[in-house]
């Protein structure tokens, strides 16, 4: 199944959110530090409800070690610098999402190592920042999990 990577979230409920969806969906969760909570922090868990202990979650400690960990054979960053729209790829079951912290999304160090296809966008009002980290997360998640059969 797919791979979550949150890159150094900052808001616990967001996570919280996606590591309930991880669990439902079974993709593994990946966080790279520094996190702007503790794992066990109240928010957290509420978000999370009782998912924690079906949800597999894996921290990592920068972005380099989390490539190491995972050799991902493709990661898709998503941003809103994006070009290409979240339903334009054609999704594999074993493909790496990456997605930036709340407050300013993925550094330009880590969009740059990317052909600008595997960098894809959700759209939007031209007027609009941002959706949601935790609402980013489903659309893109349940469009590749579609695209597999739901398999």
């Amino acid at each position: 199944m797919f791979n979550v990577v949150l890159y150094e979230p900052e808001i616990p409920p967001n996570t919280g959110n996606i590591i309930r969806l991880c669990a439902n969906m079974g993709c593994d969760l990946h966080l790279i530090h520094p996190l702007g909570f503790q794992l066990d922090e109240k928010k957290l868990r509420r978000a999370g409800l009782d998912y924690h202990e079906f949800a597999a979650v894996t921290e990592h400690q920068n972005y380099q070690a989390m490539l190491d960990a995972l050799k991902p054979q493709r990661i898709f960053a998503c941003s809103t610098k994006g070009r290409t729209n979240y339903d334009i790829p054609s999704y594999q079951d074993s493909d790496t999402f990456i997605f930036g912290p709340e407050t300013r999304g993925l550094p330009n160090t880590v969009l740059e190592q990317y052909d600008q296809k595997f960098v894809i966008r959700i759209p939007m009002h031209e007027s609009s920042r941002s959706i949601n980290l935790a609402n980013s997360v489903g659309i893109i998640l349940y469009e590749a999990w579609r695209q597999n059969d739901f398999k």
